[in-house]
């Protein structure tokens, strides 16, 4: 396994990290927010250090907002709060109701989302008109994004990209938050005749696809089927809903592995294991099917096998230039290598999910594999939050360096005497980071974890009794 796992770490130990983290990320905030105008679209990733917008769609203006909301949360700096809260309501409501895309657990969830679930938390004052705004464009968000549907011969289905109906991207499995959060607030789709979709069912059906056709095994599936693999698109005949063969958009080819989409799935496996625990512990679900836990550990296991000793992975298991690298497995990652790059972005999001993932195993009475998990996640933050992932120049508007976009299509910009591209971030990597950061201080805080989901109120679910577990633990360390 190339990912060394430091098992001493703690979320205590890794405090003043964090708190480093945030308090560089707040002026890169501010420099955005000063220098960016909503007219040239969404900012996406730096080119020399200062953001610039370009992409198929507007998948990350949530990111843009919602750090701000991040930063409030583990700061309790009132600027923040009011640009997240400001902004929100100026410019985000077309993304409530945009029907082109499959990113509204991106967009609406990281603001939206994130202010609701400050208002429930009471760390903002409770205001009954704005949660009912709040829940208003929640409820929207997750139901448009339901109503994104192909059926499959078996009954089933799932919500296809924005390429069109034939597509089912990896990546929207964390974008299953938005139908998650609206079922909980008691919203259905209605369809045809006055039909009443289940937004439940559509989340379950979508990620038994997924696990399904995007996920691979170890079952000879084709003759590259690796444990844990994960492909980007899968690929469907739209007259009869068949399943015809694995793609990628962003990844260097079907058969190999593009680890931002691993990570995806990693993370959007884990939090819905949380949010279906929440409900079975509450008894608004019979059984969490297994198929989630299956995914979860065998995506993890992948990361682990095809990250570097430190944690932080290649751009993709099959990009051409590895082979220059020589045995690059056996040591950390270097950004600067002339080959080919790292993508600290996608290590962001699958240090979230590895740490999610332990939690919940432990709280499953599982502590041998939620320990490995849950250290392995550490392990990941550990090195992401210093340099030189860590965008110590306060001159650079990005927070985590060494983030790739779409290397395929040359998106992704190469400084001169480079081969390869470094030193860059992006809105998600950014969003990422904080997130995976705030994550770690409400625990060293002992403040409630953190959760895309409402939970205030509600007996404590078993993961979240394992956390604080943890935390006893740590303290006895």
């Amino acid at each position: 396994m190339p990912l060394k796992i430091d098992y001493s770490l703690t979320a205590k130990k890794l405090a003043s990290k964090v708190h480093r983290l945030f308090e560089l990320s707040a002026g890169k905030i501010l420099s955005v927010e000063k220098h960016w105008k909503p007219a040239r679209g969404t900012p996406v990733f730096t080119i020399r250090g200062r953001y610039t917008s370009r992409g198929w769609t507007e998948w990350t203006q949530g990111f843009q907002f919602g750090s701000a909301l991040l930063q409030f949360d583990a700061t309790g700096d009132e600027r923040f709060l009011q640009i997240g809260r400001r902004r929100t309501v100026e410019l985000m409501a077309a993304h409530v109701s945009h029907v082109g895309v499959h990113d509204h657990g991106f967009n609406n969830v990281s603001t939206y989302g994130n202010l609701w679930r400050l208002m429930r938390e009471k760390k903002i004052p409770s205001n009954q008109r704005e949660t009912e705004f709040y829940e208003l464009a929640l409820k929207i968000s997750g139901a448009v994004q339901a109503a994104r549907w192909t059926g499959t011969p078996d009954g089933k289905g799932y919500i296809y990209s924005f390429n069109g109906p034939h597509s089912l991207f990896v990546d929207t499995m964390r974008s299953l938050r938005s139908l998650a959060v609206a079922h909980q607030l008691g919203h259905v789709l209605m369809g045809e005749r006055d039909q009443k979709i289940s937004l439940l069912q559509r989340l379950l059906e979508h990620a038994e696809l997924t696990a399904l056709y995007n996920v691979y095994y170890g079952g000879r599936r084709d003759i590259y089927d690796v444990r844990g693999r994960t492909i980007h698109e899968a690929i469907f005949n739209v007259n009869d809903g068949s399943f015809r063969c694995p793609n990628t958009q962003q990844g260097y080819s079907p058969f190999s592995t593009w680890m931002r989409g691993l990570a995806w799935a990693q993370l959007g496996f884990a939090e819905q294991l949380e949010f279906l625990g929440f409900l079975l512990s509450t008894g608004k679900l019979r059984r969490v099917p297994d198929f989630f836990v299956e995914a979860a550990e065998a995506t993890a296991d992948f990361y682990l096998a095809n990250a570097c000793t430190d944690g932080i992975p290649m751009w993709d298991t099959g990009a051409p230039g590895l082979q220059q690298l020589g045995d690059y497995l056996t040591r950390p990652a270097d950004p600067f290598n002339r080959f080919e790059p790292v993508d600290s972005s996608a290590a962001a999001i699958a240090s979230q999910g590895l740490i999610r993932l332990g939690n919940f195993l432990t709280a499953q009475g599982d502590r041998k594999m939620g320990r490995r998990y849950r250290q392995a996640g550490l392990t990941v933050a550990s090195a992401l939050f210093t340099e030189p992932y860590l965008a110590s120049n306060p001159s650079h508007q990005g927070l985590l360096l060494h983030s790739v976009y779409h290397r395929p299509n040359g998106w992704d910009y190469v400084a001169a005497g480079e081969n390869v591209p470094n030193g860059e971030s992006s809105m998600w990597g950014d969003y990422h980071a904080r997130e995976l950061a705030l994550m770690i201080l409400r625990e060293t805080r002992g403040e409630p974890y953190l959760l895309f989901f409402d939970s205030v109120g509600q007996p404590k679910t078993r993961y979240q009794q394992a956390a604080n577990d943890q935390r006893k633990d740590d303290r006895e360390q």
